[in-house]
């Protein structure tokens, strides 16, 4: 067990100025994730600063309560390891404000103490903290609790405020992850039809709900049929993704448009939903008949079409769900066998 105090033997005692970092350093910090050290000890703070540093992480540092403040209203650092108590500000002070102020309150904290009673552990995590460490730590599980609180960060800044589904990062990552992995995967794009006019005749507060209602159709679905398998993403707007294996995706796409046409019921007011229409004001300012809502889902299969990237992947889906925006009511369209070969041969698509 590698201990904080272990290492002070091999750390030179000296101030640190509070710094953001030095001009010759700056190039190679860029892509680097930031931490601010919180600790007016100076030995532990140089022991921090080494352990994050070694595991590849930029370190700002502060050594009291009110520097903590300024210094991540100024930095925005990635994290902040704060220890309890310092001077001026303690942690659970610094923690509350920090969690009060709109421009640092998305920055996760993890608590530093030599005390290690449940009191003091409910009195950080209940300001606001996502984590706690007890000195003397363990070199290995610091930087694990570390690595773990910038993922869930990582995780929470890419979803999607509205839904909580993972956003465009994120599904760009996972897509990424299966090409990578060589396993074939199904991708399911789902987009809302006629949403406009809906979001625009019923306000954006039923709009939302429309989309929310969507969100839960999927991950029940992917849920239900495809377990563990499944990815469900939140592209933005009402267009959703939905990554499961070749086998299950037509049954899911099957099963979302069904659920999804028997939540029009609740999300239309009664006469609207007996009509079948909504009444809308066009851009050329004349009344418009405008149908129910209705899904169009762009099914691409990595074992029918061989794509070895992203950006190929994208434009395949967007193909076909432009094709299937032409036709009317809720339509899956997919491709029945393999895409363009070297003589010509166009792919045929699968309308359901």
């Amino acid at each position: 067990m590698c201990m904080a105090c272990g290492l002070r033997s091999h750390i030179r005692h000296k101030s640190v100025r509070p710094t953001l970092t030095r001009p010759e350093e700056r190039a190679s910090n860029v892509s680097k994730q930031t931490i601010l050290v919180a600790e007016d000890e100076p030995h532990l703070r140089e022991v921090l600063r080494f352990q994050l540093e070694a595991a590849g992480y930029r370190v700002l540092e502060a050594h009291d309560g009110q520097q903590a403040i300024e210094l991540a209203r100024q930095a925005q650092p990635d994290l902040l390891l704060l220890d309890v108590m310092m001077p001026f500000r303690n942690g659970f002070e610094v923690c509350r404000e920090l969690r009060t102020a709109h421009p640092t309150r998305h920055i996760p904290i993890i608590m530093l103490t030599a005390k290690a009673e449940t009191t003091d552990k409910h009195d950080g995590l209940g300001g606001g903290a996502n984590d706690y460490v007890t000195k003397p730590w363990d070199s290995r599980e610091l930087t694990l609790r570390v690595r773990n609180v910038l993922e869930w960060s990582r995780q929470e800044r890419a979803a999607s405020p509205l839904t909580g589904l993972p956003g465009n990062l994120t599904i760009n990552e996972e897509i990424t992850r299966r090409l990578a992995a060589d396993q074939p995967f199904a991708l399911l794009q789902v987009d809302i039809d006629y949403f406009k006019a809906f979001n625009d005749y019923y306000n954006y507060g039923r709009g939302d709900l429309a989309i929310q209602r969507l969100a839960d159709i999927l991950v029940a679905a992917a849920r239900e049929a495809g377990g563990n398998d499944c990815f469900v993403g939140h592209i933005g707007g009402d267009d959703f993704v939905l990554l499961t294996a070749p086998a299950s995706a037509d049954h899911i796409a099957r099963r979302v448009m069904e659920e999804f046409t028997n939540a029009l019921q609740e999300l239309y007011d009664a006469p609207d939903f007996r009509r079948g229409h909504v009444e809308v004001i066009n851009r050329r300012h004349e009344t418009e008949s405008v149908p129910l809502m209705s899904l169009t889902i762009a099914l691409v299969r990595t074992d029918r079409i061989p794509v070895t990237h992203l950006a190929e992947l994208n434009d395949i889906a967007q193909e076909l769900k432009a094709h299937g925006k032409g036709i009317p009511g809720s339509v899956l369209v997919g491709e029945r066998r393999t895409r363009p070969d070297a003589a010509g041969a166009e792919s045929e698509r699968d309308v359901a």
